[in-house]
């Protein structure tokens, strides 16, 4: 690691206690009303930073992450790169519109290796699986309609949709909105390739929140029930996605895109919205010479379906893939939008490189002899290590890190606020106070994951306790005679509900309550800094973002950070 040696800061003076980086996980900072969880909380412990620590806000969404635009959220994977990095690298679809824009993506090998078993002289089928929304976290619906355009130009004939309805990084009861446009494209590309037999379908369907998109292997019963849904056809028979979608919203008013349960068209009534939806065969099960892509460009929660369909040694998914419908689990080429762990090489092939980040702020502690604590549940375990890490698995050097990951609880956000937020306090207070580490790194989730359930008053209990961790943090950096970095990844808790774009309120639905938002938010994120040696300054810096606070992560330890990091946002107090 010698290329990764620094020099050591000038005008440094050394702490006895670690340089501490707290990220409170979805906790922006918004308009401060009745709409903003944050705010309504009560949080003597972030109220009083806020109004005497040193502090600045940073932006932690669109270019200032490395996303295509300013209008694009930020996300706790393209978050935590930034903060781990040091500076922006351009992320999943900045990346995958480059590719597409180019053409490069469909004159790869990969593409030709899904398409070429799945042409017009061939009986396979071309599966395309993902999250369905215009998100523009996980996916965007623009890369579906380009990769069936592009099927459909290079012959593929028989094709299949299987959608992962979001509700989550868009309006909760949103996914007719995108379902229009794909139904025209798919009846348009049907009649223009009638003479050759071209047979484009939805197929499959279901939330992302009870199917396929499991993350950090918090549920694979998750990953199982998609896996039945999508490769055996089996979940409730519809004869059309609009009819599934429509059926279930009005059977339970308050279902929302990220819960509906899985369902599956079938072939006696696919396509007539009149015929008997009871019965008949799934018209897109995944069989025998099949190929799947996966339409995700982000990694968390791609992985666990991808190693279903590899089932590469050592890498198996931990269910039964077998089904009764197919006797067993189907061999097919299967591809990732992107590869969703470098390290690991899942998948072994993809149609977008990821962004190759070097030189990671981990990288360069464990160079300089930094000793590194990081700790988080599992809902953000990989953030504070893979991601912060450059999407590298495993320690950086297992001599000077220890990461520890505690274990989530199976149970709804909204119905146990508090999350494992107490236990990853007690994990760093004890790191702070061992005197065994130079630098502490810590997820709270509980803003981001109960904040994306739409519960305000739940939202409030887990800021909270959020507000409770801090104070012991504090208490134990304060004892320590350390420094610490309070902030957040991008915001959610800051903005409970939908505004109209047109008056600048909280959007109404019908029934004359406010519309939940169950997304992330455009917002702002803090940067408080706890120095009780009054050894540091605040060094204010236009248009800084988390890259900022990763290299300050870097000065705090007392390390020159590397010419082409974002500056720090700290300096040496005279």
């Amino acid at each position: 690691m010698s290329d990764l040696n620094l020099s050591p800061l000038p005008g440094y003076r050394p702490s006895p206690g670690p340089v501490v980086l707290c990220i409170l996980d979805g906790v922006g900072i918004g308009r401060q009303d009745d709409g903003d969880a944050v705010f309504t909380a009560t949080t003597p412990t972030l109220d009083r930073l806020l109004a005497e620590a040193p502090r600045c806000e940073v932006a932690a969404h669109g270019t200032a992450v490395g996303l295509p635009s300013d209008g694009d959220m930020g996300n706790s994977e393209v978050g935590h790169n930034a903060l781990g990095a040091g500076r922006v690298f351009e992320q999943g679809a900045a990346l995958v519109n480059a590719a597409f824009a180019s053409g490069a993506a469909f004159e790869s090998d990969v593409w030709r290796w899904l398409t070429h078993g799945t042409s017009e002289r061939s009986g396979g089928a071309l599966h395309l699986l993902g999250l369905f929304s215009d998100g523009n976290v996980h996916s965007h619906v623009d890369h579906l309609h380009a990769l069936i355009r592009r099927a459909a130009a290079d012959g593929v004939r028989r094709l299949r949709v299987h959608l992962l309805t979001d509700g989550r990084d868009v309006d909760a009861r949103s996914a007719l909105t995108w379902l229009g446009p794909l139904e025209a494209l798919l009846t348009e590309l049907n009649a223009a390739g009638r003479d050759s037999g071209r047979d484009y379908r939805v197929a499959s369907g279901g939330g992302r929140m009870n199917i396929t998109m499991d993350r950090y292997e918090a549920d694979w019963s998750m990953v199982a029930r998609g896996w039945a849904c999508h490769v055996h056809g089996e979940g409730r028979p519809f004869a059309s996605a609009r009819e599934a979608i429509e059926t279930l919203y009005a059977e339970d008013p308050k279902v929302n895109d990220q819960w509906l349960p899985a369902f599956v068209i079938t072939e006696d009534s696919a396509g007539d919205s009149a015929g008997d939806s009871a019965g008949g065969e799934p018209v897109g099960r995944i069989v025998d010479g099949d190929a799947v892509l996966l339409t995700n460009f982000r990694g968390d929660r791609a992985l666990e379906i991808s190693r279903a369909f590899e089932h590469r040694p050592g890498q198996e998914a931990p269910f039964d893939r077998g089904g009764r419908p197919s006797g067993g689990a189907p061999e097919v080429h299967y591809a990732g939008m992107m590869q969703y762990d470098g390290d690991l090489q899942i998948p072994a092939r993809f149609l977008v490189a990821p962004p190759a980040i070097d030189r990671t702020v981990g990288e360069h502690l464990a160079a300089n002899g930094r000793r590194t604590f990081a700790v988080s549940e599992t809902q953000k375990y990989g953030h504070v290590t893979f991601f912060f890490n450059g999407n590298r698995s495993g320690y950086l050097d297992e001599a000077l890190e220890r990461y520890q990951e505690i274990p989530s609880d199976n149970v709804p956000f909204e119905q146990s606020p508090a999350m494992k937020a107490g236990a990853i306090t007690d994990a760093a207070v004890a790191a702070i106070a061992s005197g065994d580490y130079d630098h502490v790194r810590l997820n709270i989730a509980n803003g981001d994951m109960v904040g994306h359930t739409g519960d305000f008053a739940a939202t409030v209990t887990a800021m909270e306790t959020v507000d409770a961790c801090v104070a012991r943090l504090e208490a134990a950096v304060r004892a320590a005679d350390g420094v610490m970095i309070v902030t957040a990844d991008h915001g959610n808790a800051d903005q409970m509900y939908a505004i109209d774009k047109k008056t600048g309120a909280y959007a109404v639905a019908p029934s004359g309550e406010r519309k939940p938002l169950t997304s992330h938010t455009l917002n702002p994120v803090p940067v408080l800094l706890v120095d009780p040696g009054g050894r540091w300054r605040m060094t204010p810096i236009a248009g800084a973002g988390l890259a900022n606070v990763g290299t300050s992560v870097l000065t705090l330890c007392g390390l020159t950070p590397p010419e082409d990091f974002e500056p720090a946002l700290f300096s040496p107090a005279e």
